[in-house]
């Protein structure tokens, strides 16, 4: 039976996901990653089940297939997302909606159900969530909505898998394809894009650098919290 240290990260296909993968590999991690595509430099690195996580009926069967093998897993990292349509609520429609609370909230609860399902021993999960999910700034509708929804989805199951440390973290500003999208928006309306082009941001490998100095002192707080990087000091 394998003793390396083992890691479970979804949405890994580029930006953050990605980088949070080499850093684990680099950190003596095996990795088990679900994402739609896997990049060509992490291709016979991690034990890989392609998942397109809109397709929610999909997800318990990705899932089975990649950890149904496992009885332990130190730290799960639920890092897919998506953005959707940015603009005013009034001009997203209910299935756009739709579509990025699939994504960004149900097919997570699918991935948990699935993992307590598998009886998995789980030491750590945190959810990348956002400060979208409590600032709530114009144009971020769906986003900000599916990140709140995701930060309670985490607090709810933490009262549940009782033996597993839960937390939702927000980042920071990430130069991700994600963020570059969201920069590219029409500041005079948006008004917080402004402020995220003026600040400072760090490359998706020094986010994910960072991430994992930060991982072992989230232990240290309430299961079930929601907290921001730019809070805790490394």
């Amino acid at each position: 039976m394998s003793l390396s240290k083992k890691s479970f990260i979804t949405g890994i296909g580029s930006g953050l996901g990605k980088a949070l993968v080499s850093e684990a590999i680099e950190r003596g991690y095996e990795v088990y990653a679900l994402s739609r595509r896997l990049p060509e430099e992490l291709r016979g690195k991690v034990n890989f089940v392609r998942c397109d996580l809109e397709e929610l009926e999909n997800v318990k069967t990705a899932v089975y297939s990649l950890l149904g093998n496992l009885n332990r897993i130190d730290i799960v990292i639920l890092n897919a997302g998506i953005l959707g349509k940015f603009g005013d609520m009034s001009d997203v429609s209910l299935q756009e909606m739709d579509r990025v609370m699939n994504v960004n909230l149900w097919a997570n609860k699918l991935i948990l159900d699935s993992l307590m399902e598998l009886g998995v021993e789980i030491n750590q999960i945190v959810g990348i969530s956002s400060g979208a999910a409590v600032n709530c700034n114009r144009g971020w509708n769906a986003y900000s909505i599916s990140k709140a929804s995701f930060n309670c989805l985490l607090k709810l199951y933490s009262r549940e898998m009782d033996k597993t440390h839960i937390t939702a973290l927000a980042p920071g500003l990430v130069l991700t394809p994600m963020l570059e999208e969201v920069m590219a928006q029409d500041d005079t309306l948006y008004t917080s894009i402004k402020r995220i082009r003026e600040s400072s941001k760090r490359t998706p490998e020094e986010a994910a650098r960072l991430l994992f100095d930060i991982f072992p002192k989230l232990l240290s707080f309430e299961s079930g919290s929601f907290l921001d990087v730019r809070k805790i000091s490394v």
